[in-house]
């Protein structure tokens, strides 16, 4: 998924938060609320370097669990997969940088946003890496590699894939587009991809009086989220002016909290519950949502934060997300959370037994309930990925329950 892209929106939204601004306070569940629920948190490791990700990780629902992870040195990262327990490289497309998106229950693996060792031909850093190197994707499945097109232009990034083997993604377009916010100069949008056939499905244009659009989730139905907005760093909270969910091509506004900027859909269950993000009014921060039946519901905070955002929701409707202080050292300053049955609880305050692990930034949530994320392990002073088995005594408990903490 846009892991990139979505660590640095939330990083600036992070920064403007500061800025003044209100927060509805969530008042927290009943002490004993969740009493019976808890989660075994474990460490997943590195391919080598001290401290994880720039992005967060994201798991499916055969256990297994993608990231990115830095080499020895701390100077690159690279994406990997993680199975039973082993990490595996899935490397580059001969840049210094790349990073996952999502993917399926059949082992189709995207892997976006990677340097090519190729200086974009109009100066750009699509990637947002800093290199300026042209940025392009590819599916990983079962090591063969298969890149995915762009739409005219020299750059694409790629966010998930479905069961079906339907992709979703967002390419360059051919379009000059004169109001670009610099270092873009082309315009792009989202569109989805067979992979059985290696074909583009649909593009998926922006709202009218938009000039780009940019896709992130997918559901099995192929329904999309992402956003439509203006043109600019992909990264930048300034550009999503609107939350936008496609159904069989086109596009519909799913409204806001308030706010003109920072709205973002980022995930899509099959029962077309949306989760994002969005600026409340006054631009000052943004909340959370949650987006069903035609209407967006703020989630809010947790007690004494200003910011948040959810990334994940699964098809029982449990919400994964972060909520940060306003202050600089995001994303240290956020606790994750887990929202369900109208609650927002820090997911902390549920990792059993204790845990040097604070978990700071959501990746994803699974058809379980399984949650995976960036952590700050307080031990060793590093940003580790993590996987957190939920363990719910209402249901057979995983083998990880009885054993505890890895």
């Amino acid at each position: 998924m846009i892991c990139r892209y979505l660590f640095l929106a939330l990083a600036a939204l992070a920064a403007f938060a500061g800025c003044g601004g209100t927060a509805t306070q969530v008042t927290p569940p009943p002490p004993g609320a969740q009493k019976k629920l808890y989660y075994v948190v474990q460490n997943l490791g590195s391919l080598g370097g001290r401290g994880c990700c720039q992005g967060p990780t994201l798991n499916n629902d055969i256990g297994w669990v993608d990231g990115e992870s830095n080499l020895p040195g701390n100077k690159t990262y690279h994406p990997f997969l993680w199975r039973n327990g082993v990490m595996l490289d899935l490397g580059t497309l001969g840049g210094p940088h790349a990073n996952v998106g999502g993917m399926n229950d059949h082992g189709i693996v995207t892997v976006g946003g990677s340097d090519t060792g190729t200086p974009d031909p109009l100066g750009e850093d699509f990637c947002g890496y800093g290199t300026h190197q042209t940025c392009l994707s590819f599916i990983w499945d079962r090591g063969k590699r298969t890149r995915l097109p762009t739409l005219g232009g020299n750059n694409n990034d790629v966010a998930d894939v479905n069961n079906n083997g339907l992709v979703v993604a967002f390419a360059e377009t051919k379009v000059r587009d004169r109001s670009c916010v610099p270092p873009q100069v082309l315009d792009y949008e989202g569109f989805t991809w067979e992979s059985a056939t290696k074909k583009i499905h649909q593009v998926l244009p922006p709202l009218k009086g938009d000039t780009v659009s940019e896709a992130s989730g997918i559901n099995e139905r192929g329904d999309t989220v992402g956003y439509s907005g203006v043109c600019g760093p992909i990264f930048s909270i300034g550009i999503s002016y609107h939350a936008v969910l496609w159904k069989r091509g086109g596009p519909i506004d799913l409204g806001n909290l308030g706010g003109t900027i920072a709205n973002n859909a980022y995930w899509i269950n099959n029962h077309d519950q949306v989760v994002g993000a969005s600026a409340l009014r006054g631009n000052k921060t943004a909340h959370a949502f949650l987006w069903q039946n035609g209407a967006m519901s703020d989630l809010g905070v947790l007690p004494g934060d200003h910011l948040s955002s959810a990334g994940g929701i699964n098809n029982a409707g449990q919400i994964v997300g972060e909520s940060c202080k306003s202050v600089a050292d995001y994303p240290h300053d956020c606790r994750m959370f887990i929202w369900e049955n109208g609650a927002m609880t820090d997911l902390n305050t549920l990792v059993r037994p204790a845990s040097s692990l604070h978990l700071i930034h959501w990746g994803g949530i699974n058809q379980h309930g399984d949650i995976v994320g960036q952590a700050y392990d307080r031990a060793t002073g590093v940003s580790v990925p993590f996987l957190a088995i939920r363990c719910d005594p209402k249901d057979l408990l995983p083998k990880a329950c009885t054993q505890g903490a890895h």
